[in-house]
């Protein structure tokens, strides 16, 4: 598995990804504009394919993650915690000093995720989320990036 920064190239790979992953997922536009403004990281595997990628904009010292995805097949293997790492690296190195990123009540797995690589919930969003059966609670998440190595 190899880690890079994605780009404009990579636009029809992350459409076919997050389509595959994703609820409500983004549109073409969407993540075309995002290649331009964001800093993204995919995760190529040894047959040069997208398994993984993670999405993030930055304001100043402070940054949102937009979108952490991977493949249904790759799932479950720490594909996720790797490329979450790498972001977190990444954001420290230009200064960041804050990641921010809301995610499903229901969606343990994530915040297992979130939470093992040192996020910690900081709020609640009430009805953030569309769901089958009306609107799913958010959990807001705060990682502090004080330059220390986690």
């Amino acid at each position: 598995m190899t880690l890079r920064p994605l780009g404009p190239d990579d636009l029809d790979l992350l459409v076919a990804l997050d389509a595959a992953t994703n609820p409500h997922p983004w549109s073409a536009k969407l993540w075309a504009d995002a290649l331009v403004r964001d800093h993204g990281i995919g995760a190529i595997d040894d047959d040069g394919v997208l398994a993984g990628f993670a999405i993030s904009s930055r304001v100043l010292d402070e940054a949102e993650l937009q979108l952490i995805a991977v493949s249904p097949a790759k799932q479950r293997q720490g594909l996720g915690r790797l490329l979450l790492k790498a972001l977190l690296a990444e954001l420290r190195q230009t200064g960041t000093t804050q990641l921010f990123l809301e995610v499903r009540a229901g969606n343990t797995a994530a915040q297992a995720l979130y939470a093992g690589c040192g996020g910690e919930v900081s709020g609640r969003r009430k009805g953030y989320y569309p769901a089958p059966n009306g609107r799913e609670d958010a959990l807001l998440y705060t990682f502090t990036l004080n330059g220390a190595a986690q």
